[in-house]
């Protein structure tokens, strides 16, 4: 996989201050994705281009297309069981499915029309969809909010082996910018490039 990637500064001044935004490094074709896991989770899939031995299909897994929701989350690498960060190149039209099939974790007014109804599909589903604060370098939360998607179930299934591309391990690379994500580093931090995904109204 060759992921791009660009300088943060460069970015930030082009990406959406506030609302709602996927931002994601895509083509035509697919889409970039990130998950952290223990070590010997992340060999596995990066040997074998897809997610099995110690990995649970039992249990949902989060996926985030953002780079730096990614570094909050798993402490830029530093977390316990989450020191293998990979960049996972799914297919394009999987990720809109995963759109399209989502159920907030939260309560919509607009599209249940009673809370009783919204939990029944909640419990239904099998992606949900959380719109959290995006968070920059430092992990300090943005106006910007920015999207994970959980898979469960057969949906899973179809992400852990049938959808998936390429694999690649990104721990020394995030490692290595690690040391520059603190304001006085930022010019030479170096991030993959991201731009905003185009999304129906009805995902978001």
């Amino acid at each position: 996989m060759e992921l791009k990637i660009e300088p943060y500064l460069q970015q930030v001044k082009r990406w959406p201050q506030t609302g709602r935004h996927v931002l994601a490094q895509f083509d035509a074709d697919a889409i970039v994705v990130y998950q952290a896991y223990r070590p010997s989770i992340g060999r596995f899939a990066v040997q074998n281009g897809y997610f099995g031995g110690e990995f649970r299909l039992t249990r949902m897994s989060w996926i985030k297309p953002n780079f730096l929701w990614m570094m909050y989350r798993c402490g830029w690498g530093s977390k316990t069981d989450q020191e293998s960060v990979l960049a996972v190149k799914i297919k394009r039209s999987a990720f809109d499915q995963l759109l399209s099939m989502a159920v907030s974790t939260s309560y919509d007014h607009t599209r249940y029309s009673n809370i009783s109804e919204w939990k029944k599909a909640l419990k239904r589903a099998e992606v949900l969809t959380q719109w959290d604060p995006d968070h920059d370098p430092t992990g300090a939360k943005c106006d910007r909010r920015a999207i994970q998607l959980g898979l469960r179930g057969s949906v899973l299934a179809q992400y852990a082996k049938d959808w998936i591309i390429d694999i690649q391990d990104l721990s020394p690379f995030v490692r290595e910018q690690r040391e520059n994500a603190y304001p006085d580093k930022y010019d030479a931090l170096i991030v993959p490039k991201e731009e905003v995904y185009p999304m129906k109204s009805e995902w978001k």
